[in-house]
């Protein structure tokens, strides 16, 4: 795995390091203390805010019978955090590759923070998935491109990455953690979630930020290309994880192939994605990678 970086991180990126580094010292908390897990959630309770569920808007919602509908929303909400996860899971591996490595002497302060609060995440989010639904879905996300370009262009991948997958949790996160008719203990995992990304999102701005300006930098038209085209396909293929054929089975909906195919095709749903992926595609815009 390559890790080198080509310069040395600028002075706004090594403030938001100190800054944030700080905050996760003065904000740190026991996980393992923090939750109360009651023996069962309660009968005919959402698990998802119904705005965030795969069918909302389109016409297959009102086809489905209410225990149907109840029971989409569980395992969607399973399969969210079975995706957290997953995605915790590559993302601890790809920081643990480059902590304390040349070149990541600045951000190394905060990457021991990062990884600490993440392995947290991973436990509180599977210890709900095991707890209430007695699994975890399987991991079906997009694979890592093969390393045939630079050090530059795998880590700005890498990294962006990380953010993009931390964004688009936030999403669901924050309006899951501010949504009153949810049970508590689904409003506090994603409250406190939140709470906890909202730093890790600051310091992969900054970070994936002063990658890109190093990418540009190093003037390789062809590798910037591949970094627009490999971030569109990731927010893409990151959504449609949210579209699952074993969660439709599981909500004992019929034909779960041809239904997640009508969904992602209802045009009603363009403006769930774009919503969803809105902060993401602002801050790619904001740096200049996306027009």
């Amino acid at each position: 795995m390559s890790t080198a970086t080509v310069s040395v991180w600028d002075d706004e990126f090594s403030a938001a390091v100190k800054r944030l580094t700080a905050a996760a010292e003065n904000d740190y908390y026991n996980p393992y203390q923090t939750f109360d897990w009651p023996d069962s959630i309660p009968e005919g309770a959402l698990w998802m805010s119904e705005d965030l569920m795969s069918v909302h808007g389109t016409d297959a919602a009102a086809e489905l019978t209410r225990d149907q509908y109840l029971a989409l929303a569980q395992w969607e909400s399973v399969n969210f955090y079975s995706l957290n996860v997953h995605g915790i899971r590559e993302l601890l591996q790809e920081v643990v590759a480059r902590i304390h490595a040349p070149g990541y002497e600045i951000p190394t302060p905060f990457f021991h923070h990062f990884l600490g609060e993440e392995n947290e995440h991973m436990w509180f989010f599977a210890e709900f998935c095991l707890r209430y639904g007695k699994k975890l879905y399987a991991d079906r996300s997009m694979a890592f491109p093969a390393k045939s370009h630079s050090a530059l262009l795998d880590n700005f991948i890498v990294f962006s990455r990380i953010l993009i997958f931390e964004q688009i949790v936030d999403h669901f996160n924050s309006r899951m953690a501010a949504d009153a008719a949810l049970p508590e203990t689904i409003r506090a995992i994603n409250r406190v979630h939140h709470q906890d990304e909202s730093r890790h999102i600051a310091f992969g701005c900054q970070l994936v930020r002063a990658l890109y300006e190093r990418l540009c930098e190093a003037g390789d038209a062809e590798e910037q290309a591949m970094a627009r085209t490999y971030v569109e396909r990731y927010i893409e293929t990151s959504i449609q994880q949210l579209y699952s054929v074993e969660v439709y089975r599981d909500a004992g909906i019929p034909d779960p192939f041809a239904f997640r195919t009508r969904l992602l095709a209802d045009p009603a749903r363009q403006a769930a994605h774009a919503s969803i992926a809105s902060r993401t595609t602002a801050f790619y815009q904001r740096i200049g990678l996306l027009g």
